[in-house]
């Protein structure tokens, strides 16, 4: 039995993730924040499969103590993410929110896969999947303004190029994914695919991904994206 750990497991994509993999016969690991926002995940906790865990992804020495309680994990996916404000355009950026979310965004990332380097290193496939956003994307950006996102995106985007750099000759495989305009809180009701479409969609590029991607921005329907 293959396991992932999956962050923001409670609603959206992650909770849509979780259940994919559930059921594909995966043991899943779930972290979620709020046992207030996370009931459908809890309900799922039944299964024999399925182990929830509430962590806060930037209370790094709670991340470093789950990670030492938890078995060898075959593929991590960074999936919890905050937003931030919307409407801060220039001149009116929020500073303290930019930290915030330049933090969940793009440091905390990088922690967890250093949290849980050992335990992939047990795994069979050495997997770790960052979900970016295409508005991370420098030639994508024809448009402005989104300092706060599209800044903690891009951010993330030079973590997995550099995670990629040092972990593929061990045997790692690193991808930034774009998980597609989606129909959750963050994307709003007008976006173009629901959850469940994008889940399957990432799982597939993750389980077709071979170390020569490693390092690649790619979105949910296989197709590689510009930098």
């Amino acid at each position: 039995m293959k396991t992932v750990l999956i962050t923001g497991a409670n609603r959206g994509i992650g909770l849509s993730l979780t259940k994919l993999y559930l059921a594909q016969g995966w043991h899943v690991h779930a972290t979620y924040r709020n046992a207030g926002g996370s009931s459908e995940l809890l309900q799922l906790a039944s299964a024999e499969q399925l182990e929830c865990h509430q962590v806060d992804i930037t209370d790094y020495p709670a991340i470093t103590e789950l990670a030492s309680q938890l078995p060898a994990i075959d593929l991590l996916i960074n999936n919890a993410g905050y937003y931030g404000p919307k409407g801060y355009d220039f001149g009116n950026t929020d500073v303290e929110e930019w930290r915030k979310v330049f933090e969940i965004n793009a440091i905390a990332p990088l922690k967890l896969v250093e949290a849980f380097a050992p335990n992939l290193r047990q795994g069979s496939l050495k997997k770790v999947a960052c979900l970016s956003s295409k508005v991370g994307s420098m030639t994508e950006n024809t448009s402005g303004g989104g300092y706060i996102y599209r800044s903690s995106k891009a951010a993330l985007n030079s973590v997995v190029k550099s995670l990629s750099n040092d972990l593929t000759e061990q045997g790692f495989t690193v991808l930034a994914l774009h998980p597609g305009w989606v129909q959750t809180e963050m994307g709003g009701p007008n976006a173009l695919i629901d959850t469940q479409t994008s889940a399957n969609g990432l799982s597939q590029v993750i389980e077709n991904a071979e170390q020569a991607q490693s390092g690649k921005f790619i979105n949910y329907d296989g197709s590689e994206l510009p930098w």
